[in-house]
């Protein structure tokens, strides 16, 4: 028994090891400098990722409360895989900053309740959860403790998010009111789509929407993006996205699915709304992580499409997605979070020229937009090529050209973005940048796997036999 528990909870067991570890480390007499400190933190993250890989089980436990199977596993490994490479991206940011320790305490605070959340058999389970990965996540956008901003990032962060678990919590309590259970299996058995239980789905896929800045719930995410410092913006924008959708299609494909011609109906207007919303604003914007924050919204758009498949080809372009987007994503931030921490600069102007001081790193930003923007050969160009053959198992080719038009849109201020790199003019342009061992080697892993995951199809059929 007492194998069993520590096999199926390996994952939160090892991120708990490790919390404990940065806490003797802060409290200890020992004045640590900050150099060792990540050293140190990074080969943690470095065996908790391994450890991924290793003793694998599936099972439940607490009464079924908790589940974990192979996709749960690797869902959360890919988590793991991400908060490694921020990690690795945020050494030249950290290494001047006070308080390492408890940037790290808060950021696996919060990846602990993503990996609760992912394995949660039961709806209360999961909004504590969902708490969990959430509240540190409000103090991590205030990291940056002596901007402004910064704090005002963290306010607008805890208020949206009240709001948001606010919509959840009433909407789960009318679901038990009307179901009388709270573990998924057995809402699913009890759902006869009465009106309550539709309103309360609702305030459920409300509450969700929050979570993934899907329009008309996104208004919070270009000041939180942007007040908040680069490291936590690309943690918010791929990793508790991530997290969310893992969750999000899960619950939708196996507790509603007798409900599933009324959230297609409401998925179906959600990703126009957001690809198009999205899309229009990232148009105009200026500031780095605002452009990346509209950016990300567009692309809920096109996986929400992938999810109105309602099939097991949509849960695996969904899940293929996220890996590709983490690479994406994370290479892009990952130049941003390079300048940022040794220039101060943010602006989309501050790039012109950027090329001709910094050619490798401009490479590296465009093979990441291009993969953002969905140009083959990278992977972005197959993780939507799978999103919109899901979307287009239901027939509705007028979103599917919806969607394409929005591609194209996209691909202007991508393009655009790279024109600005390679082709305007700057009288001072930004310095040669001297890359530290750690951010290259994100930066290495992150390019690999935009080109990898496109060109080798053993990615999706991995996830397709895992979803099956």
């Amino acid at each position: 028994m007492l194998n069993d528990f520590l096999i199926l909870m390996k994952a939160e067991l090892v991120i708990t090891i490790i919390l404990f570890i940065l806490l003797f480390l802060k409290l200890g007499n020992k004045e640590w400098q900050n150099e060792s400190l990540l050293n140190i933190i990074n080969i943690l993250l470095l065996l908790n990722l391994a450890s991924g890989f290793f003793f694998a089980k599936s099972g439940t436990l607490f009464g079924d409360m908790f589940q974990t199977n192979e996709l749960i596993r690797f869902e959360k490994n890919m988590l793991n895989l991400g908060t490694f490479i921020i990690s690795l991206q945020s050494y030249d940011w950290l290494k001047n900053h006070k308080h390492v320790p408890e940037f790290y305490m808060l950021l696996l605070s919060t990846l602990l309740g993503m990996f609760f959340m992912i394995s949660s058999n039961n709806i209360l389970m999961f909004y504590l959860a969902l708490e969990l990965s959430t509240i540190p996540l409000a103090a991590l956008s205030n990291f940056d403790l002596d901007k402004r901003r910064s704090s005002e990032a963290a306010f607008k962060m805890i208020i949206s998010s009240a709001f948001s678990s606010g919509l959840l919590l009433f909407g789960i309590s009318l679901l038990y009111g009307t179901t009388g259970t709270l573990n998924f299996p057995e809402i699913a058995q009890h759902l006869n789509g009465s009106p309550l239980q539709i309103f309360s789905f609702i305030l459920l896929i409300s509450g969700f929407g929050f979570k993934i800045s899907a329009v008309p719930f996104h208004l919070w995410t270009g000041d939180v993006y942007e007040g908040s410092p680069v490291a936590v913006t690309s943690y918010l924008s791929v990793i508790s996205k991530g997290a969310i959708l893992f969750v999000f299609v899960s619950v939708l494909y196996k507790v509603f699915q007798s409900l599933s011609t009324a959230w297609y109906n409401i998925l179906f207007l959600l990703s126009i709304a957001t690809m198009v919303i999205g899309n229009l604003f990232a148009l105009r914007q200026q500031n780095m992580k605002r452009f990346l924050a509209f950016s990300s919204i567009a692309q809920v758009g096109f996986i929400l499409i992938g999810i109105t498949g309602q099939s097991a080809e949509g849960s695996a372009s969904v899940i293929y997605f996220v890996l590709v987007y983490i690479f994406s994503n994370l290479g892009a931030f990952g130049i941003v979070s390079l300048v940022s921490a040794v220039t101060g600069k943010e602006n989309m102007s501050d790039y012109k020229g950027f090329y001709k001081t910094n050619p490798l790193l401009s490479w590296v930003f465009a093979i990441s937009l291009f993969s953002l923007a969905g140009i083959p050969p990278t992977a972005g160009f197959f993780g939507k090529f799978f999103l919109l053959l899901a979307g287009a198992g239901k027939g509705n080719y007028l979103l599917i050209t919806i969607a394409a038009l929005n591609m194209v849109v996209s691909l202007y201020y991508y393009l655009n973005l790279i024109k600005v790199m390679f082709m305007d003019e700057n009288e001072k342009p930004v310095e040669k940048i001297n890359v530290n061992k750690l951010p290259k080697i994100a930066i290495i892993i992150c390019v690999a796997g935009i080109l990898i995951t496109g060109l080798a199809s053993g990615a999706y059929n991995y996830i397709y036999s895992l979803v099956k």
